[in-house]
C-alpha cells in the first residue's frame, strides 16, 4: 500500500516525532496507521533506553489546579537541556501528566518506589482473599502475585494508562518525549493536594 501525505501529517500530528521517523513507520508498516503506531511507541523504548544514562540538568515544574480548586498537583519532569525544558510542547506534556496525577491519585511515581512496608500489608490483604480459592497451593501463588502486580500497577504514575489516551502509559508518553524531542526525559517527582486532607 502506498504512504500518502495525508497518513504522514496525521501519524505527526497525532505524535509528534520527525516526519522521517513517521514516513519510515508507515513503510514498514505497509501503510497500517495502527502498525505504525505500535512500531514508533517500539522505538521510543529503544530510544529511550540508549538515552537514559544522560544526565538530566533541566526541566520544568507543572502545576494544575483541578476546577473548584478542592485538588492541586506540581510535577517535574526533567530533561537534558533548557532548550528542550522551554519549549512549549514540553511543558504541555508536564501540565498534562499533572492533570492526570490530579485524576488518578497515583501514589507512587515508579514501581521501584513501592516500600517493603506496603508490599507487606498488600499481600496481607490479598493472601487473605486468596486463602479461601478451592485451587492447589501453586495456582494460589501465581494469583496473588497477580493480584499483587494488577494493585501496584493501578497505584503507580508511570504504569497507568493515561487518561486522555488508555492505549498508552504515561510512561510510554515520557518514552515518547525522548524520541520527540531527542533528550533523555524522566518523571522526577510529584505531589497531589486535597484540600482538607
Amino acid at each position: 500500500m502506498e504512504v500518502t501525505m495525508d497518513q504522514i501529517k496525521e501519524l505527526r500530528d497525532e505524535t509528534g516525532v520527525s516526519v522521517m521517523q513517521v514516513k519510515k513507520a508507515l513503510e514498514e508498516a505497509k501503510g497500517d496507521m495502527d502498525k505504525a503506531r505500535m512500531a514508533l511507541r517500539k522505538k521510543s523504548g529503544e530510544i529511550a533506553a540508549k538515552k537514559g544514562d544522560r544526565t538530566l540538568g533541566a526541566g520544568v515544574i507543572a502545576a494544575y489546579i483541578h476546577a473548584g480548586g478542592s485538588v492541586g498537583v506540581l510535577v517535574e519532569l526533567a530533561c537534558e537541556t533548557d532548550f528542550v525544558a522551554k519549549n512549549e510542547d514540553f511543558k504541555k506534556l508536564a501540565y498534562e501528566i499533572a492533570m492526570h496525577i490530579a485524576a488518578m491519585n497515583p501514589k507512587y511515581n515508579r514501581l521501584t518506589d513501592v516500600t517493603e512496608e506496603d508490599r507487606a500489608k498488600a499481600t496481607a490483604f490479598f493472601q487473605d482473599e486468596v486463602a479461601k480459592l478451592d485451587k492447589p497451593t501453586a495456582i494460589k501463588e501465581k494469583v496473588l502475585q497477580g493480584k499483587l502486580d494488577t494493585y501496584f500497577k493501578e497505584q503507580t504514575l508511570v504504569e497507568q494508562p493515561f487518561v486522555k489516551n488508555p492505549e498508552v502509559t504515561v510512561g510510554d508518553l515520557v518514552k515518547g518525549a525522548v524520541q520527540k524531542f531527542g533528550e533523555n526525559t524522566e518523571l522526577v517527582r510529584f505531589t497531589r493536594f486535597v484540600a482538607g486532607k
